[in-house]
């Protein structure tokens, strides 16, 4: 007999072990404390059989800073079912529940989750609002442009004893970097813990900070592995974020992490509108495997559409379906642009028809209109909206994924 609650705070040990059964990960004490600090268990669900957890789903409660503006959303993580309960409807009735309270709460628009497996999600209503490129590159044959003129000034620390610096800078970038996610204490605390099974032999991290003329403008956070071979050494630079105010400080920051002293290789997760790609002299170089990132649910549509804001004005009347939420269920008129937008419903007649996972695809601005109706997932049901429409639902930069949560 299996039973779905809330969890108390002291279930999550329990919880916990299971994550760590269900993804093939050895428990560690200490990162257990980390994730502790962050867990909220009012937000989680739990299945248990026989009074033994063996399902789990929760959220996060953060802002997602989408195009033009930031918006609550529920940060949906720790989704897990034991192999000895699947195929028995626990995690549709997980994500039923947990979409349902989400919807009831009237506090967050939209949910964003990391897939463990892309095809697990659109059933739900997800869909795919952001991808990423993942880079392992050879830094050899690599060159950057030298600056025009000095300017600026690199040093190395430990993250830690910058936090504050670090926080005003994310904040100051984020705001126009659909994708990034809000952090308060909490959050800056679990971003710069450094556990050390985590590293994967590599060295503690370090902060790369760049001081402009009017202070810290940029900084990278990363950590270097070593390596040799009988040709000398090919040690490994990986870079968790980069983060830059200015070009002069993202620019210097790359020039440093890319000619690092006894390495020859760099990873790190890119935008798939990153910068990089048009500075080094060879992009080929880079490497770079698209994949998936960042799946956005669409819970209230009105509210959703209404939060956003659009590159260029639109007038656009969507008929939309919902099976799991029919709340979101009908024909909505969305009136926007750059300073705002307003999104009601009406009866007049629909220009485009989609399910509301097509609506999460395009939430953060990096899916194309035109590829998702060549798709399938949007219908043009009046000829030429989707021209008229589709560079709105654009933004002019692309969703860039931070964090895994």
């Amino acid at each position: 007999m299996t039973d779905l609650i809330v969890p108390r705070a002291e279930d999550f040990d329990e919880i916990a072990a299971l994550l760590a059964l269900a993804f093939h990960e050895e428990p560690d004490p200490e990162l257990r404390e980390i994730e502790r600090g962050v867990f909220e268990p009012g937000r989680a669900l739990l299945v248990r059989d026989g009074g033994v957890g063996v399902a789990h789903a929760a959220a996060f409660t953060r802002d997602l800073q989408v195009p033009g503006a930031s918006v609550p959303a529920a940060h949906v993580t720790m989704v897990s079912v034991l192999p000895t309960h699947r195929r028995r409807g626990l995690l549709t009735a997980l994500m039923r529940r947990q979409l349902r309270e989400i919807r009831d709460a009237g506090r967050e628009p939209v949910a964003v989750l990391w897939a463990s497996e892309g095809r697990i999600y659109p059933r739900f209503g997800y869909g795919l609002a952001a991808q990423r490129y993942a880079v392992q590159c050879g830094t050899a044959e690599l060159r950057l442009p030298e600056p025009a003129a000095a300017g600026g000034r690199l040093r190395l620390d430990r993250p830690v004893a910058h936090r504050a610096e670090l926080a005003r800078l994310y904040d100051r970038v984020r705001a126009d970097r659909p994708g990034w996610s809000s952090r308060d204490e909490r959050w800056w605390a679990y971003v710069l813990a450094d556990v050390k099974s985590l590293r994967g032999g590599a060295t503690e991290r370090q902060v790369l900070l760049h001081e402009g003329a009017a202070g810290v403008d940029g900084y990278a956070l990363y950590r270097t592995k070593e390596d040799w071979d009988r040709q000398g050494p090919r040690g490994e630079v990986r870079v968790d974020e980069v983060v830059a105010a200015t070009p002069e400080a993202y620019r210097a920051l790359w020039r440093l992490l890319l000619s690092i002293d006894l390495t020859r290789r760099v990873s790190f997760q890119a935008a798939v509108d990153e910068p990089l790609f048009w500075l080094v002299n060879e992009p080929r170089r880079l490497a770079a495997q698209l994949a998936d990132a960042l799946w956005v649910r669409v819970v209230d549509v009105p509210a959703a559409l209404a939060a956003r804001r659009y590159a260029t004005d639109v007038d656009v009347v969507v008929e939309v379906t919902d099976d799991l939420l029919p709340e979101n269920t009908g024909r909505w008129r969305l009136v926007g642009g750059a300073a705002g937008a307003e999104c009601v419903a009406t009866t007049a007649p629909a220009q485009l028809a989609c399910d509301v996972r097509a609506l999460g695809a395009l939430y953060l601005g990096g899916a194309g209109l035109a590829a998702l109706a060549t798709a399938g997932h949007v219908r043009e049901l009046v000829p030429g909206t989707v021209a008229a429409t589709a560079t709105a639902f654009g933004w002019h930069r692309a969703p860039a994924p931070m964090e895994v949560f």
